[in-house]
């Protein structure tokens, strides 16, 4: 039913091609007018529910709303004598008249004077800020300090910064000369990234309406954009692809677009639905921020699956047999489709299955072993190149006060269910805790029911032992009424938040995928598979990401100063995109393979022709996807930066190791149990014809036990 509306609207859109063209030029358009009028702005909610750092944060904003805002750090330096306080004093004046700011403290001279440390307060979140204003404005607000070296930290400078648009560029300019080498046309190297750049362009669109109604996290788009943009183009290669094999096989313009709509694009849509429900995954973290970003990025990924499956078959309309090489075109040359040389492996390694199986999984496992030792947190101003003004700030209060000046902690206590009586013996306690640098005296609200005390750490906030402090503190100083926050607090409740809802949102996304996938190909053995080679890409992209930030590897060439943690934000964020591509992977290459298997029930013949007709292409999209990512990898984000190399490894080893040498090995092993399903499930599951009409062999239509082909 399915693959017979998609064949109509598939043939529909090639025969009348400027309708459906016109209608995606209007909805581009529209989009795009709706979110420039209406749209909203983004913003971070990074509310922690339940955590004893998001407890103090609330009591802050509700009794100290001074401390509660957005905080910059200015830090002025003198490289001889001494910083004068009366240009510091006349600094802080015009500080005071920026948009937002509540005040501006005294100046912390260091003990040798050469530093001077003023902290500026705003009024609102650091989200509620305008990307780039903020900064030029401190920095015309400490003009007068001329002479001094002056550098920015805190949340402001740190975190509001415009995005750049190198990334996209770099992924659109590789996919193209990827497309041109594999199609040998310019028309056909187009389409896919044309009709992919408008399922783009309606998503942004929508994520930026969307943004007028709910909070959505600044990497969001940027995020979205990374994921839509390589599914996108893989999604219209596929379906040109098959397009090209009906041309060649003789069939007109309309009815090869037809049946590539009802069978490659009828494997997209699935495939697009299984990067939903991975993406749908991030939900069960319960932090506002990875929600949403799972909302954006799968708006963006079914709007590009959208475009593949109507804007495509309509632009093959128009565009015809160009779509082939011009020799193809003049002498009417038949297309090879299949790939000899990935038919001979595939055949090799069928015939020797065990020692490739074994020899692929101690690979995968050998990758993935730095995992075990991955540590996670979150990144902060050490992380940015020494050229940066927040890591030149971050140095300088480091060398003139000490590292935990860079993270102090905030105790916030509640007066009316603490005694007051409590304040001098609680700094006593914070000041013999071990890991404490300093505390400062208390400072009480001006009603007289809430107290805060500021404590410097005596390393910085991406040392280790700052959770042991945390822990410390709440364990053996913190009175009933009392919880601590700021940056160093909120980073580990949050990796630890993300670390216990990891689990859940593995098991229910590879649950949900193994469920779909059982569906679509009414086998048992094929999507359980499929799951746990996923798993081991993942896994492997886990190490590689351990080794290249966590011990520096690659640092360097990344543009990174020094070796960093991996990002909590990596973990959740990396599983739910990583397993929704890779399943992409696994519905092309297994609907392949149950098509020839469906043809001629021959369970080994069917994996060596299934990988032979699609290894050429995937390996096209595969290598279009890394050069996206690695262009990702650009990005001066950290989390972005990591999802692109962890996205180029995990995909790279996908269209390698596990396409070429895990699946052919496995399946060989497994022969007919491949397509197994007990007759009860098979009676009630419904039929789904990926294949536009093969109908099964009668090898096919008997139900195979588990046995070794």
């Amino acid at each position: 039913m399915m693959s017979r509306l998609l064949y109509r609207l598939g043939r529909a859109a090639a025969s009348r091609p400027w309708r459906f063209v016109v209608v995606w030029l209007a909805i581009v358009a529209a989009a795009a007018g709706f979110a420039g009028m209406a749209g909203g702005s983004l913003h971070d909610d990074y509310t922690l529910a339940g955590t004893g750092s998001q407890q103090a944060t609330d009591l802050l904003r509700e009794r100290f709303p001074a401390l509660a805002g957005a905080d910059a750090r200015v830090v002025v330096h003198a490289k001889s004598g001494q910083v004068d306080p009366a240009k510091l004093a006349a600094a802080a004046a015009d500080l005071r008249r920026l948009p937002h700011v509540s005040e501006v403290g005294p100046a912390q001279p260091s003990p040798d004077g050469a530093t001077a440390l003023m902290t500026v307060r705003y009024s609102v979140p650091v989200t509620d800020l305008a990307p780039g204003e903020t900064l030029d404005r401190l920095r015309s607000a400490t003009e007068g300090l001329a002479g001094y070296q002056v550098e920015f930290g805190g949340q402001v400078p740190e975190n509001v910064t415009a995005p750049g648009g190198v990334a996209e560029a770099i992924g659109i300019v590789a996919a193209l000369v990827i497309l041109f080498l594999a199609f040998g046309s310019v028309v056909a190297a187009g389409l896919p990234l044309a009709v992919a750049l408008a399922g783009l362009g309606v998503g942004v669109s929508g994520i930026t309406l969307a943004a007028a109604v709910t909070d959505v996290a600044t990497t969001a788009p940027t995020l979205a954009t990374m994921v839509g943009l390589g599914v996108g183009i893989d999604y219209a290669l596929f379906i040109l692809t098959r397009h090209r094999e009906g041309l060649a096989a003789g069939l007109d313009v309309p009815e090869a677009a037809g049946r590539a709509i009802a069978t490659a694009g009828l494997s997209v849509l699935f495939a697009g639905f299984t990067v939903l429900l991975a993406l749908s995954g991030l939900v069960l973290s319960r932090i506002p921020v990875f929600m949403t970003m799972g909302f954006t990025t799968g708006l963006v990924v079914a709007a590009t699956v959208l475009s593949a499956l109507t804007l495509l078959p309509a632009v093959l309309g128009l565009a015809g047999r160009r779509v082939l090489r011009r020799r193809d075109r003049d002498a009417g040359a038949a297309i090879t489709v299949e790939s000899p040389r990935v038919r001979r492996w595939a055949a090799h390694v069928g015939r020797h299955p065990w020692p490739w199986l074994l020899a692929a999984s101690v690979l995968m496992l050998a990758l993935a072993a730095p995992a075990l030792g991955m540590r996670t947190w979150p990144s902060d101003a050490s992380s940015e190149p020494a050229s940066n003004t927040v890591r030149q700030a971050y140095d300088l209060v480091a060398d003139a006060y000490g590292p935990g000046a860079n993270g102090p902690l905030v105790v916030a206590v509640d007066l009316e269910k603490a005694d007051r009586g409590v304040l001098p013996g609680l700094g006593e306690r914070l000041a013999g805790t071990d890991g404490v640098a300093a505390v400062a005296p208390p400072v009480v609200s001006p009603h007289r029911d809430a107290a805060v005390i500021m404590v410097t750490p005596e390393f910085g906030p991406q040392d280790e032992r700052v959770t042991g402090l945390v822990d410390r503190i709440r364990a053996d100083a913190l009175p009933p009424g009392a919880e601590i926050t700021g940056l160093t607090a909120t980073y580990v409740d949050l990796s630890r938040m993300l670390s216990d809802r990891l689990w859940p949102v593995i098991g229910a996304v590879v649950a949900t995928s193994f469920v779909m996938l059982m569906i679509v190909f009414r086998s048992l053995l094929a999507p359980l598979k499929a799951a746990a080679m996923n798993l081991l890409s993942i896994g492997a992209a886990y190490g590689v990401l351990t080794a290249v930030f966590q011990w520096g590897w690659g640092a360097e060439p990344l543009g990174l100063p020094h070796s960093v943690p991996v990002s909590s934000f990596i973990l959740l964020l990396l599983f739910a995109v990583l397993f929704g591509v890779s399943m992409d992977y696994e519905v092309f290459l297994l609907s392949r393979v149950r098509e020839e298997w469906l043809l001629h029930g021959d369970a080994r013949g069917s994996v060596t022709s299934g990988l032979a007709a699609t290894g050429r292409v995937i390996s096209s999209a595969a290598l279009i996807m890394v050069a996206v990512f690695l262009g990702f990898a650009a990005d001066p984000g950290l989390v972005i930066k990591q999802m692109g190399v962890g996205l180029a490894v995990a995909v790279a080893l996908d269209a390698t190791v596990v396409r070429l040498v895990l699946v052919p090995a496995a399946m060989a092993l497994l022969g007919r149990a491949n397509w197994w399903l007990p007759r009860p499930l098979a009676r009630v599951l419904p039929e789904i014809d990926l294949h536009g009409g093969a109908g099964p062999a009668p090898a096919a239509e008997r139900e195979p036990e588990p046995s070794r082909a």
